[in-house]
């Protein structure tokens, strides 16, 4: 059972928000009275999600946002808090995979394709969150990392190394900000079971199998166990917890 908070007229950001873990953190954030905003590429399905909670008595709306282009970004921000009156919780969470390379072979298109999207779009997302939170002074800040942010994997150049960009963003934003009462963490999460994941080992059964080996707990994660640990890193419970990159992986990098 997760523990329950109560986000009551405070506002939560959640991108990534119309499927797999961010829609889970957005429904967890809604369901802790939190007015939430879910953005996402497919700013239909967002809406769609949004009005799903609204149904069941949250308060939230759904916008589109490609986290790629900063303009969009800055509008998402100022269309939060013009919705809610001010920001006090967000989960970068937008990110995607490319296939598997080897590192001499992989296509430029392929690198500046996640690049943009796992490391500008965090670094977009973080800087126009912080102009408001700053002006508030206070806040938190989930960015989404990997266990590919923490350790390195065949194949996987490309995309692990926007995933360690994504926690060096955290550390160093982190304590720049954590003065000014806004505290900024990651979660790294292990191989979760979401679209994303399947789409990716969809005819990989021997890289399933094999990080399967490494993952100690025995099974894939489930979006909603990602989600109680934004949360956690959200509320006061967290209080003194800054620039960490906290692992939600079933045990991976313990290894």
């Amino acid at each position: 059972m997760n523990p329950i908070y109560d986000f009551t007229d405070q506002v939560a950001l959640v991108t990534g928000a119309a499927m797999g873990m961010g829609l889970a953190t957005a429904r967890a954030f809604a369901q802790s009275h939190a007015s939430v905003v879910l953005a996402d590429l497919d700013g239909n399905r967002a809406a769609q999600e949004a009005a799903r909670i609204v149904e069941e008595g949250g308060t939230a709306i759904g916008i589109a946002c490609d986290v790629t282009d900063e303009a969009q970004v800055a509008a998402m921000v100022d269309r939060t808090v013009s919705e809610y009156g001010r920001l006090d919780m967000a989960f970068n969470n937008a990110g995607i995979q490319v296939p598997p390379s080897d590192a001499a072979d992989e296509p430029l298109e392929n690198f500046e394709r996640v690049t943009a999207v796992n490391q500008r779009g965090v670094w977009a997302c973080m800087k126009h969150e912080l102009r408001v939170m700053r002006e508030q002074g206070s806040g938190a800040i989930v960015n989404c990392s990997s266990l590919g942010g923490l350790v390195g994997l065949p194949g996987r150049a490309s995309y692990h190394g926007t995933k360690h960009a994504v926690l060096g963003f955290t550390k160093s934003a982190g304590v720049e900000y954590a003065p000014r009462g806004i505290r900024i963490n990651a979660v790294c999460p292990g191989t979760i079971d979401t679209p994303m994941v399947a789409d990716m080992l969809s005819g990989q059964a021997d890289v399933m199998a094999e990080i399967m080996k490494q993952q100690s707990i025995g099974r894939l994660g489930k979006a909603e166990e990602v989600a109680a640990a934004v949360l956690w890193l959200c509320s006061p419970g967290a209080s003194f917890v800054v620039g960490v990159g906290l692992p939600v992986d079933g045990g991976f990098t313990a290894h």
